[in-house]
């Protein structure tokens, strides 16, 4: 039999049978099939039943609902599909299929430092250039489209994930995939970023056990409270735009990254939980080849609580990474990472700090090493970074702003002669207003004065403007 949707098959039994213009049951049966709820099979047979003679007087009547009642009771409930409790999404079977995304835009404008010889900084986030920019793009998140399945089996809540994160802007492919950077070309086609890919399983009282790749446990607060993140931030390249602005990365914080993971969650005591993964080792961007032997380790511990009017949000994460150089020697990257958010009827202020020592300041392994002052392997550059923002909000508007800085040092006096240009400090200020337009879309205005200072003094700031908005689902 065709089971098309349980409100279909209640729904329309219900009203085709109250309604004055379906006469008869034979009318109502009619129309049941027709609509598919019934099978040919069942329609012959519940319409040979109607038509049976009537019986004698002295017989009782049947009610006149049991030909109704069969109908109804002839759809097998469990193949049905209904609509999920919460969010978009339905039930199929023993599984919950949830749909979620996100697209937005910005016009950006972008006035970047005159090019000099004093405005060369290695690792800056300022933009310099010649002339002024103008792109319409995404801003720190790309759109996205994911996709959830849940359900339980044998007493375990199982799920699995996908992810798909375009951007709006075309890309040049090369080594980074879709966030190889951008081409403002005619024919030219937008990138796919598929960061998530993972399943779940676990039991409330065990815990929650992941598998496939997702956000990183270091640095994901960081970026997860930052009201960047709903907006554009600082531009990075904006003459070719790719997938994403860097918003606060590198400048405040290391980006998290999406990372292939095997990661345990506790389950959630009082507020108090406490996350622990085996992760993928990454290579470094900038240094030297490597052959690594053993995985990275990330873990996070988060407090949600509310004391009287005041709702909190604290937490501190860390990695490490044992590299192995192709050439010999190795090094060990490590980080940690801390901070918090408190609510306070309409404000809501957020602090951020992290340090680390052969990470980088931006992406993981990007200028994390330095020439060696002896040996054959490399020195570790050391790292920190902060960030203080607050958010007020007034009914639909809310007005913030922000300031943030990172810090890179010199791993060696060898690298410090070979490298006087390094960056010494990225900065910037946000002031951002945003309006609600509806429940899904809000409305967002910003200015971001950007800044890169080098170990030298040369030094590159730039001021950006974004306009535009954003929608949730």
């Amino acid at each position: 039999m065709k089971k098309a949707l349980c409100a279909s098959v209640a729904l329309a039994t219900m009203a085709i049978a109250t309604t004055p213009a379906y006469a008869g049951t034979a009318e109502l049966l009619k129309r049941l099939h027709e609509k598919g709820i019934l099978s040919d099979e069942e329609y012959a047979e519940l319409l040979a039943e109607e038509n049976k003679p009537s019986p004698a007087p002295a017989a009782a009547a049947a009610p006149a609902g049991d030909t109704m009642s069969r109908a109804t009771e002839s759809v097998d409930s469990s193949r049905m599909v209904r609509m999920a409790a919460s969010g978009i999404g339905l039930e199929v079977g023993p599984a919950t299929i949830t749909f979620s995304g996100s697209v937005n835009g910005f016009y950006v404008h972008d006035n970047p430092a005159t090019p000099t010889a004093r405005t060369a900084v290695t690792g800056g986030i300022a933009s310099v250039g010649a002339n002024n920019s103008s792109a319409i793009r995404n801003g720190l998140l790309p759109g996205f489209l994911k996709v959830s399945v849940a359900t339980k089996q044998s007493g375990w809540d199982v799920g699995a994930t996908f992810g798909m994160y375009p951007g709006i802007n075309s890309t040049a492919w090369g080594a980074l995939g879709a966030n190889n950077g951008g081409q403002p070309t005619a024919l030219a086609t937008a990138g796919i970023d598929f960061r998530q890919t993972y399943m779940t399983f676990g039991k409330p009282n065990v815990g929650t056990f992941k598998i496939g790749r997702d956000i990183g446990l270091f640095g994901s607060e960081g970026i997860l409270n930052d009201i960047t993140l709903l907006s554009s931030g600082t531009p990075g390249n904006n003459v070719a735009p790719g997938n994403t602005t860097l918003g606060r990365i590198g400048v405040g914080y290391i980006y998290t990254d999406f990372q292939p993971q095997i990661t345990y969650t506790s389950p959630n005591l009082k507020g108090l939980q406490a996350s622990v993964g085996v992760f993928q080792p990454l290579s470094s961007l900038t240094g030297p080849a490597e052959s690594n032997s053993a995985p990275g380790f990330q873990g996070k511990v988060t407090y949600d609580g509310k004391f009287g009017d005041v709702a909190a949000r604290l937490w501190v994460s860390g990695i490490t990474q044992k590299h192995d150089i192709v050439g010999g020697g190795s090094y060990t990257g490590s980080g940690v990472d801390f901070g918090g958010k408190v609510t306070v009827g309409p404000v809501t202020a957020t602090g951020y700090y992290y340090t680390a020592s052969g990470l980088g300041t931006t992406v993981l392994g990007l200028f994390d090493t330095g020439l060696p002052q002896t040996g054959s392997g490399v020195a570790k550059r050391d790292s920190s970074g902060f960030y203080a923002q607050a958010l007020a909000t007034f009914g639909k508007v809310s007005v913030g702003g922000s300031y943030g800085e990172s810090h890179l040092d010199y791993a060696s006096n060898t690298d410090r002669l070979a490298n006087p240009n390094l960056l010494d400090v990225n900065s910037s200020y946000v002031g951002q207003v945003r309006y609600g337009l509806t429940s899904w879309v809000t409305l967002i205005g910003e200015y971001v004065h950007s800044k890169a200072v080098a170990h030298s003094g040369n030094k590159a700031e730039s001021d950006a403007l974004a306009v535009g908005g954003i929608l949730f689902f």
